[in-house]
Order: structure tokens, then sequence, then C-alpha cells
């Protein structure tokens, strides 16, 4: 392709609406372009990434086994109404009324849509195990669309879905969808971490989430990084925090806090660290309270909590509710004295001689102990993992970062053919649930993911499976025929005799111009036709991430080039 002949248009500076390096990257390099909040237009250069990035995707999970499919982005609500999913998407759904009045969804995921094809089409063991995949847009009106293509209301997922008779049937089909996930992250250049996810909304109870690594990440990983332990934030856990049995414990005592309620004004006014409160939140299940015990400077993680409590929704309790439970106005919770169930974090069943509420207003109690002041009814770790927490596995430090999610793999089980009766009969001819898995991948994420990992101050430094072009031939001086023609001959042998693919630079720019986009764009290998052909019959070649560069005569140029390719594909 000549760069006159296509539409690349770069920008010197970031555009205001671009807040991480991928944005501004993706704007500037041409990539994209914003056309409303959450939704972008891909230009030549990104639609050839995102070929790319789609190819490779393909490739895999065709080699896993999974079979392609196209599915519809409109979604009838009767679906989502009979998985349950309806109210758990909520105001996240992009619905509209059509001309007979007749609501709905644009597709925010499709786990609905393959369940009812599959159990209309399929209904014998004889036909199991399957997969089915799709490369298909998705919606969400984002509260918050951001980050250029990493939060978006349109974006472009690949999911797909197995169908199995057994367990054993969907462990063989996580795994082979596994594998294809590695293969293809590996192809696409990314340095990504395997973590132990939550199934959320998703449902199922195994699932592990692809994740890289980045500063500008909106999940959490937690990781040991000594023995490799590593899950999300919702997921995580931490080694018990162990109970000190050689105290003495202190008597209980009143202390006046006025107009002192959240943990950082206690904290300041009576001075001791937050570690040694304990706070008391209310939530409500099925019309009912339950207290909740958390250490003062760690979160409850309702994740948790709900699996712990093993209730489906909980929610936290207004004002009054709390008011009449304590007998307090809010802020002055606590334990002691309290006629609801009590369940305690693990790390507040440590704790002796701690601060809490007392349950009256502008007061909280000193030396407060379990057992013996108030009794825990259960005891489980219902709290996020903090800095200072160690790996449930070898006890060694946790680390704590932020990273970009690209993946997601999921054990189902029987959450959406239970609800939507897709059933086979099996050897016996008994009727049975399918057992499903769910595997995504946000191909648009991967190339923001790639960037925000690979770039320098000049631009996007690509792997060579996702470069837009492989070389980019620049001609310095496009006014001298010498060095149009050599250029012109470099671009048609490469182009035509290897099937390399080749960016002629063929405008009549300053040099510096024309290499700042070179680097801009992010070409692995840049053919230099300039003063040193004119001087020496020279041409110069340079490499892109390395800076490395090899003068060579005309007729070596092809084996070269081929030569660095091999390297780079291997790189």
């Amino acid at each position: 392709m000549k760069w006159s002949q296509s539409l690349i248009p770069t920008l010197k500076e970031s555009p205001s609406e671009a807040e991480i390096d991928s944005h501004k990257l993706m704007i500037r390099a041409g990539l994209i372009r914003r056309i409303t909040a959450g939704a972008y237009a891909y230009l030549p250069l990104g639609t050839l990434v995102l070929n790319k990035v789609i190819n490779i995707v393909r490739e895999e999970m065709n080699r896993g086994g999974a079979i392609e499919v196209f599915l519809p982005a409109l979604q009838p609500l009767d679906l989502l109404e009979e998985s349950g999913r309806l109210s758990i998407f909520g105001e996240d759904l992009i619905t509209f009324k059509d001309r007979h009045g007749k609501t709905t969804a644009l597709g925010p995921t499709h786990e609905e849509i393959i369940t009812d094809i599959v159990r209309n089409e399929v209904n014998s063991y004889r036909q199991l195990p399957i997969t089915l995949y799709q490369i298909q847009t998705k919606f969400r009106d984002e509260t918050r669309p951001r980050f250029g293509v990493l939060r978006s209301k349109e974006f472009i997922m690949k999911d797909a879905y197995s169908f199995d008779v057994d367990y054993d049937g969907l462990n063989k089909s996580y795994k082979l969808m596994y594998d294809a996930y590695c293969r293809i992250f590996d192809r696409c250049g990314l340095d990504y971490i395997v973590v132990e996810a939550d199934s959320g909304a998703m449902g199922g109870d195994v699932s592990h989430e692809f994740m890289v690594p980045s500063s500008v990440g909106e999940d959490i990983l937690i990781r040991c990084l000594k023995c490799g332990y590593s899950a999300n934030r919702e997921r995580a856990e931490s080694a018990p925090i162990p109970k000190d049995n050689h105290v003495t414990l202190q008597t209980v005592k009143e202390v006046l806090t006025p107009n002192k309620r959240t943990i950082q004004e206690v904290s300041g006014f009576l001075k001791v660290n937050p570690n040694r409160m304990v706070k008391t939140i209310i939530y409500i299940s099925n019309g009912q309270p339950i207290a909740v015990l958390l250490r003062g400077d760690h979160e409850v993680n309702e994740t948790k909590l709900t699996k712990a409590l093993g209730l489906e929704n909980i929610a936290l309790a207004d004002q009054n509710t709390i008011e009449h439970v304590t007998g307090a106005h809010v802020g002055f919770a606590g334990p002691v004295g309290l006629k609801t169930k009590i369940i305690a974090d693990q790390a507040v069943s440590a704790l002796n001689n701690f601060i809490t509420g007392a349950n009256k207003s502008d007061t909280h109690l000193l030396n407060v102990n379990p057992e013996r002041d108030f009794k825990i009814d259960q005891i489980a770790n219902v709290r996020y993992v903090i800095n200072g927490d160690k790996c449930p596995k070898c006890n060694h430090d946790l680390d704590i970062s932020q990273g970009i999610e690209i993946g997601h793999v999921f054990k189902l089980g029987t959450k959406y053919s239970d609800a939507l009766r897709a059933k086979f009969l099996d050897t016996s001819g008994k009727e049975k649930s399918m057992i499903m898995g769910c595997y995504g991948i946000g191909v648009n994420r991967i190339i923001a993911s790639l960037i925000e990992r690979s770039h320098d101050e000049n631009g996007i430094i690509w792997p060579l499976s996702l470069a837009p072009y492989e070389v980019i031939v620049i001609p310095v001086n496009v006014n001298d025929t010498n060095s149009m023609q050599m250029a012109n001959s470099i671009y048609d042998e490469l182009s035509d005799d290897t099937g390399i693919e080749v960016l002629l630079d063929d405008r009549d720019l300053r040099p510096g111009v024309k290499f700042k986009d070179a680097d801009l764009i992010g070409v692995p290998i840049k053919i230099i036709i300039g003063k040193k052909y004119t001087e020496t019959k020279e041409i110069e070649i340079k490499l892109r991430k390395s800076g490395e560069t090899f003068l060579i005569r005309h007729e070596d140029i092809k084996s070269k080039v081929k030569k660095l390719l091999e390297t780079l594909l291997k790189s």
C-alpha cells in the first residue's frame, strides 16, 4: 500500500479527550476516531490490526475444536427474563422499541441466545460435546465510557460456549479453551497473567481471568510473587490472621465521641490505628437484618459475603432500619447487645481489646472482646485483601497491582441450561441438563492492552504478529528520480515476490515528518533510501523496537528483510 493512496491521518499532539497512552496513540497514529461517547470507528490501520487479532483468535479457536457461528445483535427480552438476568443487567442494557411496539435489546452477551439455539437443535448425548463460538459486536450502556476502546459502549468480543454431558466433559472443554487462550495471547505478544476469578453475573463456580498488568487497569490483581498464587480482587483470599492469646483482656469502657461517626473521625479523635477498631455494617436479606463485623481498615467484599451467608441477594440497610436495629444514630453501631445474626470477618475474630460503636449515639466502647462481650454466629472471610496480607498458600507477602482484563473463562455448570431447559437424553434415555462453559475475549482490548505495554515516547511498538505493515519504505526525497525508482523497486520486490506487507511512504514531506510518522504507527522494519543511497548506493534498514541499523546493498535487501522478519517472529 502507498501512503498517499490510503487514509492514515496521524496527529502531532494528543487529543484532549484521551486519558491514557493507548487511547492517545490509537488516535494519533490514525487507528481510530471517536464517533460518539463509547463508540469508535476503525480507520485503515486500525482495521488491519483488528483483523490480525481476529484471525489469530479464529485460528486458535478452530484449532481448539470450536465451531464458528454468527449470532444476531438483536435479542428479545423474554430470553433474558427466562434466564433471570434482565434485572441483573438493569440500566447497562441498551433497548429500543420497534415499529410494532416490541422492546428489543442490543446484545450485551449471548448466553441466552446460544442456549436457546442448542436446546432446539440438540437433544441427544450423541450430539455432544460441542463448542460454538462467534466474533461479534456487543453493546452495554456504560455509565462512564473511558480509556478509548478499553471501556466503551460498543465493543467486539469473541464469545464461545461449550455443551457437555457431564462435568468430566466440561473439564476437558474448559482445558481446551484455556490452552487456546494462552496460545492466542502468546501470539499477540501480550505479557499476561492468569488469575482465579469470581464469576459474577455470569454464574458458575470456577473461572479464570487473563490479565495484562497495567497501572491504568480497572481490575485489581492479587499475586504471590513467591509461589505464584494469583486471583482477582473479588476472589482473592489471604492467610488467616493469627490471634494473640497472651493479651490481657481489659475491662470494657464507654467513651464519648461526639459527632465522630466514621472510622477516620473516631480513630483520629481517640488517637488509635484504624486496625484496632471494628465497624458494624447492617445488611438486610429477606427482610431480616444481619450485622457484619470488619476491622476498621478493611472493606466488605459482598461477593464473599453472599457466598458465606448462602444468600443470593443482600442490601445495605437504610438509615431507619439501622437506627431501629441499633437504637442509635448511624455511625455508632456495635456488636455488644445487638440482637441480630452477627457474621464476623476472620480478622475480627483475631482481635483483642478493640474499639467499636456502643449502640448509643456519640458513644464508642473500648476494650471489646469476642465471646466475652458478644457472640459471633459465623466467622468467614468476607473482606477484600489489602497490603500486608499474607499468601493463603505459602504465607509470603501478597502483591497488589492493577491489570486489564483481556479474557475470561467460566465453568457455568447448569445455570443457563436449567433456566432455559436445555436438556438432552443420556445413554439410558434419561433427560438431563447440559453442562455448560463460557469463554470470552475482548478483541478491542487486546490492541489497547498491547499498546499500553509496548510503546515509547515516539509511538507504538508492534509485535510482528499485529503490526499493520511489516515493512515501511521511506524515500527521503520523493523528487529525486533515482531514490523513487529504488523505493518503488524495493516496494514491488518485497510485496509482490515475497508477500511481505509493505507500506511505501510516497508523500512529499520533510524527512523528519516521515520518520516521526513511521515511529508513531510502529511498523517494525524501516527501509530508508536517503543520503547514504545517493552517495554510496547503500540502503539503511532500521528496526523500530531496538533501533538497530544495517547498511545493505539493493541486491541483498530481500534476503536481509526476510531474515529480520524471521527473527522478529520468534522474539
